[in-house]
């Protein structure tokens, strides 16, 4: 309780829209907090912390890679002796006002913030969920003597159900206003939609059969928030600055695009509040992140033709593998042509600042932010990109959607980037061997729908290139193996000069054994500078010491920590396949 004194004093101090002087600070107490708007407000505000920051432009799964490797693809991943994902602070703040709530005597305004609250608590699990799988459910307080700390994990449908629970009680309790910076009703249909897609495809892919709702059940949830979402919201998609820039745009924009975004993170040069996103793409020192050649190949031709269908497609050269592609991919890597917003001057891929060659543009803004953690474009939580995506997908992995749920939601995104529509009929008839081929695609999918669902991916995959989905979307559909495949970036058939941008010039060259004269402003040494697959040949390949880690049996969900393990003398569990030593 007195911890709890200290903490609501010190969030008293550090809102400086309240009236401290309506307060008296000594007498303040959880049973005297809490009675009005303005302080559920003051309270809640720190759960805003819980949404992602960084990982919003920092995607390093199969579709884009770094320099390093993260862990859960290196196979470094080890049993830690605390944290490791396992921390409950946030959920104790959330549980905090809940309780205290009641001191309000404002029911409208009390409801409004249970509502938030309880959006947080759903969120919260979600991420604990996906990390751990079955873990304790808490909906109160825990004093440090309560038996509760040492309970075993709830069941994965007992959670599930609680999350529910707590969602829609937000769905139906917070406001439907739009609002980027403050979670509204949008928002908690767009988590639904998110985590009960998690849920359906995690379990449909893994096997997992519980009492209670089965994988259906969470698809049909899905693709519901989903549609009411598209249909009762207002948000749509922002086109207004055409096919070819519109999607690089949205993700550019100073002030998130409310057309189209739901929630945002609010980011402002005025108020010194930045992110790095310019720098991580640009600079040389912040991973070097590139999109893999894997995702390249992904890209359909302009006229919605396959570019894996195209003779010579796997060593065809960069100017042209990108020639009369899908106009997403000239918006998120430079491409021949590229210029930076506001420049004119066109610029090629930079190898020192993306290890593969594609170098990502997405997010990328003017030059004034080139610099160190000064870029202040708002960063996406929520945008209807994802909330069309979620819908087709749910309703194909059930075997129920339509031509016409395809056009109310795949076919817009691609209407945005000005790319020809998805016809159902005609991707089940003809799936394409590229998505369904082990080493680049989903050999786990199945069925007459699997060209649909093989499509819904592949768009999936191009439209959230590089907004922190993949590594999860990999780990519900069940195709961890993807991650034991080496990345790959261009082609280059040898040493020699490269035309990059197809404009006559050379502009890079490669070497071995001895360095002759080029005219090229840029150039390596093969198997030293930059490693290609074959050797002298191939596919320049930023690990090329990479070999298989990812352990089918263990790698999906993460370990729980030493420390908590010990504390419940092995009441908790331990995840299958890690080995922490423990005996009990």
């Amino acid at each position: 309780m007195k911890k709890l004194t200290i903490y609501i004093l010190a969030v008293l101090s550090l809102t400086s829209c309240l009236n401290l002087d309506k307060f008296p600070l000594d007498s303040m107490s959880p049973d005297t907090f809490f009675s009005s708007d303005e302080e559920l407000q003051a309270f809640s505000n720190k759960f805003y912390t819980m949404l992602p920051a960084t990982s919003l432009y920092t995607d390093n799964a199969d579709t884009y890679t770094q320099n390093k490797l993260p862990d859960e693809i290196s196979g470094l991943r080890i049993v830690p002796a605390s944290g490791g994902g396992w921390s409950w602070g946030d959920l104790r703040d959330v549980n905090t006002l809940l309780e205290y709530s009641v001191n309000c005597k404002d029911e409208e305004v009390r409801v409004k913030y249970d509502a938030l609250a309880r959006f947080f608590r759903a969120y919260f699990y979600f991420d604990k969920v996906k990390r751990f799988g079955d873990v304790p459910w808490y909906d109160k307080q825990l004093a440090s003597d309560d038996p509760d700390l040492y309970k075993p994990r709830d069941s994965r449908e007992y959670v599930m159900q609680k999350m529910i629970e707590d969602i829609d009680y937000a769905i139906e309790n917070l406001g439907s206003g739009k609002d980027l910076y403050r979670i509204t009703k949008w928002s908690a249909l767009a988590l639904k939609s998110r985590f009960c897609l998690f849920e359906g495809t995690f379990r449909k892919y893994h096997g997992i059969e519980l009492d209670g709702h089965d994988w259906r059940w969470y698809l049909e949830q899905a693709a519901a928030a989903a549609e009411q979402l598209i249909d009762e919201s207002g948000y749509s998609l922002y086109t207004a600055d055409g096919p070819d820039k519109s999607y690089m745009n949205l993700f550019a924009s100073e002030n998130a695009i409310q057309t189209e975004v739901i929630l945002a993170r609010d980011y402002n040069q005025a108020l010194g509040v930045f992110h790095n996103s310019n720098y991580f793409s640009i600079g040389q020192t912040n991973g070097q992140p590139g999109m893999t050649r894997k995702l390249v190949a992904s890209y359909l031709m302009a006229d919605g033709t396959r570019f894996t269908d195209k003779p010579g497609w796997e060593t065809m050269q960069f100017a042209e593998e990108c020639k009369d592609r899908d106009p997403r991919l000239a918006q998120s890597i430079r491409t021949p042509g590229y210029m930076r917003i506001g420049g004119s001057t066109t610029l090629l891929p930079d190898f020192s600042g993306s290890v593969t060659g594609y170098q990502q543009i997405k997010y990328v803004t003017g030059t004034d932010c080139d610099s160190y953690n000064i870029s202040y474009n708002d960063l996406i939580i929520f945008r209807m990109g994802e909330v069309y995506l979620n819908f087709a997908e749910a309703l194909a992995e059930l075997g129920t959607l339509t031509q016409e749920d395809l056009d109310k939601s795949i076919n817009r995104l691609r209407s945005r980037a000005g790319m020809p529509d998805m016809n159902k009929d005609e991707a089940n008839a003809n799936p394409d061997p590229y998505l369904m081929s082990p080493e680049t695609g989903y050999p786990g999918v199945e069925g007459p729908d699997m060209g649909v669902i093989l499509e819904i991916r592949r768009e999936r995959t191009v439209e959230l290139a590089q907004e922190g989905f993949r590594y999860y979307d990999i780990v519900r559909w069940k195709e961890g193996q993807a991650f034991n495949r080496q990345f790959y970036g261009m082609y280059f058939p040898g040493p020699g000069e490269y035309d990059l941008d197809g404009d006559g010039t050379m502009d890079l060259y490669l070497w071995k054994d001895h360095q002759g004269s080029t005219t090229a402003s840029v150039e390596y040494e093969i198997s030293k500078d930059i490693f290609l697959s074959d050797g002298d040949s191939g596919y320049v390949t930023p690990h090329p010491e990479k070999q298989e880690k990812w352990v089918e049996e263990r790698d999906y969900y993460y370990p729980i920590p030493i420390d908590d393990r010990s504390l419940t003398g092995g009441v908790l569990t331990q995840n299958p396949g890690w080995d922490d030593g423990l005996v009990f």
